[in-house]
């Protein structure tokens, strides 16, 4: 039974096609939506909706499912829609007359909305803590290379001399960024939007948002009933911008090392232990997870704009397309997830060959410092810059 049901009949296909796969994305929103039920009770309890036995009682059985949960044994049914009516029905049924009650002063517009906000809280703390290995490794393996001499290049073309310790270095700044920025969006999201209702607030008198704000961890309550849906998706699209960029530095670094990688550079050499093989040539050692880091940086690309674009165009207030928001940000963290945790283990594994780099610190690369110290010596910068130019322009450095 749906928590709107009034006894009409509904065509099963109209309700199989609106309900889609919410019952399978909602499972991983049941241990934040139990948190914010137990909050939302207690705030009950203390305006006198609920009698204190019952609100033991509600926290008991809120506790059980989030338990039964964790050992996958509290399933949401295709036909219950979501986590929210799995879990009043369960309370109804274990609880009884308090499990009927619990909705009072708020409507699964901010249920979902409290839920989700908790669930990308917690998401994006932990992706921020992945980080944090992943840079921690880098800034090891830079700092062990701080003197390791290998090229730099611009327009892929030898350009002027650089470390290892530098290169690797420079994606672990790039790393500080990302977390700086995840950060930036915990700190917006970071609002209570439990008590707002279907975005227009609710009749309950004496309703204490800044009390349930609190239970769960929230810096503040979302004042505006109707700003809270007008988020919606918005959010999302900003938390998968986050995300990409996070990718986008992943994909970079992973495209470095398809190219240093190669055997005619060989700067680097990948774990065997991380590299695939071919099914017809026996001598292939495949770097396949940078191939795939480096894809899924596009695919994080999709997801944002597909959360961005569900959302364009909608009038103010609640319509079901703003569902289809949810989807893509599960799916962009778990695919971020992974590629982070691939890119800290091929940091981690990987060796640099320090007579490979020095065999590519060709002569050119220090025509920068001849011009310096022919400007050191009195000569006008240009002119040692032409005076050092012809000669490589002539083929004869």
């Amino acid at each position: 039974m749906t928590l709107w049901d009034k006894g009409t009949e509904v065509d099963s296909l109209a309700l199989s096609f609106s309900a889609g796969n919410e019952h399978l994305l909602d499972e991983r929103l049941i241990p934040f939506d139990c948190s914010a039920s137990v909050a939302h009770a207690r705030m009950l309890g203390k305006i006198g909706m609920l009698e204190e036995s019952e609100v033991r009682e509600l926290e008991r059985g809120l506790g059980e499912i989030v338990r039964l949960h964790g050992q996958g044994s509290f399933r949401i049914l295709p036909e219950q829609e979501d986590c929210h009516t799995a879990i009043e029905e369960w309370l109804v049924k274990e609880v009884g007359e308090a499990g009927k009650k619990i909705h009072l002063g708020r409507s699964r517009n901010d249920q979902v909305l409290t839920a989700l906000r908790l669930y990308e809280k917690d998401a994006l703390r932990k992706t921020a803590a992945l980080l944090e290995g992943y840079r921690h490794a880098l800034a090891e393996r830079a700092s062990s290379l701080e003197y390791v001499l290998m090229p730099g290049y611009t327009h892929l073309r030898p350009a002027m001399p650089t470390t290892a310790g530098t290169w690797l270095g420079a994606f672990a700044d790039m790393a500080g960024d990302d977390q700086d920025m995840i950060g930036s969006v915990i700190g917006m999201i970071d609002r209570s939007p439990l008590g707002t209702g279907a975005g227009y607030g609710t009749p309950l008198r004496g309703a204490d948002r800044e009390m349930t704000a609190e239970e769960l961890g929230f810096a503040s309550t979302q004042q505006n009933p109707i700003h809270t849906h007008n988020c919606r998706g918005k959010e999302e699209g900003i938390i998968l911008s986050v995300l990409s960029s996070v990718s986008l530095s992943l994909n970079r670094l992973a495209s470095d090392l398809l190219l240093f990688s190669m055997p005619e550079l060989g700067f680097v050499s990948l774990a065997d232990s991380l590299c695939t093989g071919s099914s017809i040539m026996p001598h292939k050692k495949n770097p396949d997870l940078l191939e795939l880091v480096r894809a899924r940086y596009h695919v994080m690309l999709s997801l944002e704009l597909r959360a961005r674009s569900l959302v364009g165009n909608l009038v103010t207030g609640y319509q079901r397309d703003l569902g289809l928001t949810k989807e893509p940000v599960f799916v962009g963290f778990d695919t971020l997830t992974g590629s982070i945790d691939v890119m800290a283990r091929v940091v981690k594994t990987m060796s640099i060959d320090e007579d490979a780099c020095m065999r590519a610190m060709r002569g050119e690369l220090y025509a920068t410092h001849e011009v310096y110290r022919l400007a050191e010596q009195g000569m006008p910068f240009r002119d040692a810059y032409r005076r050092v130019g012809r000669r490589y322009v002539s083929g004869s450095p």
